[in-house]
Formats: C-alpha cells, sequence, structure tokens
C-alpha cells in the first residue's frame, strides 16, 4: 500500500509535538492532527498556568514574611484573579504561537479537526482522509467528570484556571496532586478551602512522609481537612452546590472544584473497532516498545494511563521516533522518573516510597531530617523541611529522595541525575555541603534513623 505519510500523530500536546517533530528530523512525512488548541493540557491547561497561579499564590506569603525583614507595608495587598487570568491567556496564546511554528518550521503538516481511526493506517478528520505507515496516539487524558452523582457540572482544573473572579469559600474534591496543588494555592489567595478525600492522608501513593507533612502544611495554610470523607452526591443550588455525605450530613458551599482524577482520551476516537486494546480504565494498551495490539499503531503519554507526566510523553515520543525513523531502536526506562507537587511548601520525589522498597525486598537504611530553614528561622516562622533518603542496606545504593520545603522540585531534580547514575550513600558522604543552603542536608546526614528489613 502507498502511504501518504509515514507517521500521523493523534494530538498535538507536548508528546505528540515531541515525537512528530523528530520523526520528521529524521526525513519522515508527517502529519499532527489537533482537535482543539496545538500545546496540549501541559501548556495551556496544566503545567504552565498552574505554576504560574502558584507564583501568583506564593506572594501571599512573602508578603506575610516581608516585615519580619524590614519591609513596611503601607497598604494591604489585594490579588486580582481579572488581571493574572488575562496574563495568563496572553501567555498560554504565545506558547501556542511557539509551538505552531515549531511544527511548521520542522515540516510537520497539522490538521486541526477531531480525529477518528476508521481503519488501520486510515485517520478520517472531517472529509479528509490521511492514511500512514505508522500512527501514534497522543491525545492524553482529561479530568473525570461522572466519578460523583453531580459532580459533572462542577468546575475542574481546567475551569478554575479561566476564572475571573476567585470564590470566597470552596470545597476541593479529592486528594491527588490537583487537589493538593490548588487547595494550597486557593487558600493563599484568599478563599477558604474545604479538602474532602476518601483516604485517611491526601497524596496516595506518595511517600508516608510527604503524605503527612502535606496534611500539616495544609493544615497551617487554613485548608479544613475532611480525611475519609468524600461526597456521596453533588447537587445544584440557588446559592451554589449542595455536598452530601449520607442521610443528615450535608454541606453547602458557593463553588466546588472538582479533583477526583483524570482519565485517558481514547472516547469517539474507533480505537477498539480498528483492533486496539483499551484496559477497565479507557487506557491504550502497550508493550515495553510501545506498541499497541495493532501492528504499526503506537502510543505515548497519558492516554497509556503509565507514568502520567509530560516529561515521560516527550521522552517517550522521542523515542519511538527514533526507534522508527531513526538507526536503531531505543526505549525509555521509567524506574527513577522524578516528580513534584507544586503546592506550598512544594513537594519532590524520586525513587519508590519506604513502603515500595521493602515490598520489592530491599533492607532500608533509612535517613530523615525535619527542619526550620534559615528564612523561616529568622522570621520566627513555622514552615518546615523534611527530607528523606532510602538506602539499600547492601549494596549501599541511594534508591529514593523524597523533600517537602522551598526549592524542594529545583534540588530533587539535580539529585535524579546522581540516582539514576547509581549514585551510593558514599558518594553522599564525601560531597562536601553547600552552606548556607537546604540542600546541604541531603550530604550531611550521616546516622540512620531506622534499619527496617522487609516483612517475612
Amino acid at each position: 500500500m502507498d502511504f501518504e505519510f509515514d507517521l500521523v500523530t493523534l494530538g498535538a500536546g507536548s508528546g505528540g509535538v515531541a515525537a512528530s517533530r523528530r520523526a520528521a528530523l529524521h526525513g519522515a512525512r508527517v502529519a499532527i492532527v489537533e482537535a482543539g488548541r496545538v500545546g496540549g493540557t501541559c501548556v495551556l491547561r496544566g503545567c504552565v498556568p498552574k505554576k504560574l497561579l502558584m507564583y501568583a499564590a506564593q506572594y501571599r506569603d512573602a508578603f506575610a514574611e516581608a516585615p519580619g525583614y524590614g519591609w513596611q507595608l503601607d497598604t494591604p495587598p489585594r490579588f486580582e484573579m481579572a488581571r493574572w487570568a488575562a496574563a495568563k491567556a496572553a501567555e498560554t496564546a504565545r506558547l501556542e504561537g511557539i509551538y505552531r511554528k515549531l511544527l511548521e518550521g520542522s515540516g510537520v503538516a497539522l490538521f486541526e479537526g477531531r480525529a477518528v481511526l476508521e481503519a488501520p493506517h486510515r485517520v478520517r478528520v472531517g472529509e479528509r482522509v490521511l492514511t500512514a505507515r505508522h500512527v501514534l496516539l497522543a491525545t492524553g487524558a482529561a479530568p473525570v467528570r461522572d466519578s460523583i452523582p453531580g459532580i459533572a457540572g462542577c468546575a475542574t482544573s481546567d475551569e478554575l484556571l479561566d476564572l475571573d473572579t476567585l470564590p470566597p469559600s470552596c470545597a476541593v474534591v479529592g486528594g491527588g496532586y490537583i487537589a493538593v496543588e490548588f487547595a494550597s494555592m486557593l487558600a493563599r489567595l484568599g478563599s477558604k478551602v474545604s479538602l474532602y478525600f476518601r483516604d485517611r492522608l491526601p497524596l496516595r501513593g506518595f511517600d508516608e512522609m510527604l503524605r503527612t507533612a502535606a496534611a500539616a502544611e495544609l493544615t497551617a495554610a487554613g485548608v479544613e481537612l475532611h480525611p475519609g470523607s468524600a461526597p456521596s452526591r453533588i447537587a445544584r443550588t440557588a446559592a451554589g452546590w449542595l455536598l452530601s455525605f449520607g442521610e443528615d450530613r450535608v454541606r453547602e458551599f458557593p463553588w466546588v472544584l472538582n479533583a477526583t482524577g483524570r482519565k485517558p482520551n481514547t472516547q469517539g476516537l474507533g480505537l477498539e473497532a480498528a483492533g486496539i486494546g483499551l484496559d477497565a480504565q479507557g487506557a491504550v494498551r502497550i508493550d515495553a516498545g510501545l506498541n499497541t495490539a495493532l501492528p504499526g499503531h503506537f502510543a505515548i503519554g497519558d492516554v497509556t494511563n503509565r507514568k502520567n507526566l509530560t516529561p515521560v510523553a516527550i521522552a517517550e515520543g522521542r523515542a519511538l521516533a527514533d526507534s522508527l525513523f531513526g538507526p536503531a531502536p531505543r526505549c525509555v526506562d521509567l524506574s527513577l522518573v522524578a516528580s513534584a507537587v507544586f503546592m506550598m511548601p512544594p513537594i519532590a520525589t524520586v525513587g519508590p516510597t519506604e513502603a515500595e522498597a521493602l515490598a520489592a525486598g530491599h533492607t532500608l537504611k533509612v535517613f530523615e531530617t525535619d527542619f526550620r530553614p534559615m528564612k523561616q528561622a529568622f522570621i520566627g516562622g513555622s514552615e518546615r523541611t523534611r527530607m528523606k533518603l532510602l538506602v539499600d542496606a547492601d549494596s549501599d545504593r541511594v534508591l529514593a529522595a523524597h523533600m517537602i520545603g522551598a526549592d524542594a522540585p529545583e534540588i530533587v531534580q539535580s539529585l535524579a541525575v546522581a540516582l539514576t547514575a547509581g549514585a551510593t550513600k558514599a558518594h553522599f558522604d564525601r560531597t562536601i555541603a553547600m552552606h548556607p543552603t537546604a540542600a546541604e542536608e541531603f550530604v550531611l546526614m550521616r546516622e540512620p534513623a531506622r534499619t527496617v528489613a522487609p516483612a517475612g
């Protein structure tokens, strides 16, 4: 069969754009299809605008700390969401323009519209049918809107980032990183926040130390925590939203954020009819080489529901393009992927949790520290920094680094290089500290807090 393109990519988010541009660099004929704006969730509705809102929220803490450092604030500061939203819209429009120019400059043909895989190697976009030797699914994920009866009408992170005004009070439903991040930000921007989640602590899947510390910092920021208390149903009222927690217990809020999770964008694409298998959550099933069950068809990023992080999608996309069109195939190692939670103070982590490391059979030396950083100690602040290193007791290799505190994402990103290179605790001990920094504590923890063996 004679194909019009060597690769057609469904989805012009970070992963899809990275894969398409790399394939074109190798000389492939490439098309990319996008039903919405070019740039995807991270650039337009996720990582980038979320962190811009975090920067805005951080000023509340800075204003509160400033008098302790000699600053006199004569006028009470006031946050204007509309001004931030306008600046955010301009920035995301600028970034979308850059993405479009990158595709054009790489020679990737952009088709705007809804894609449907009508048969193997055939992608329909409106009245146009694109044929391709290879098809890549990079359609990402979207907020879950049916997790609780009545929650469909509530705002998600998409709508939050487009608000012109903030509610005086709100409920955030969910205990994952999106819920925790926005609860932390909204509280600092002036909303009274109540956080409802099913588990005993927020951030299921993170190390226990981080979860406990996150709960303490949210409480210190004024967030009202409700562990083990997810609403059974939500209803619209004249004044806002009514959350029901049983027969007699209800609470009303003017605004509710649905942060109950995300699901892969696979509906309406014709995947199962074409022979591409999906799991119970609607994620595309793939093997280690990113192959779906249909030969010549691949998937990367959040649509596979593995490591749902933008840099992972980018790395997978580039690896696939190199494998298909470059000199040799290659795979992406997902065993040590650093991640962050941009609450305040932020969390960063690389490697397994303590429970995961024990379950994998490691006997652990656990190194921990908990302190008030210099900036807080000087003004009598209460915010603390907590760090943990997990070391394999037999090999001395550092398996994981976990941190909550100022600059945690920047610090742990650098530590991820050392862990990827196989650094041992002896390497950390031989490293001379940079003083005065918080990061130096990672090389100054000399004695383990405890040694733990796997159960059984």
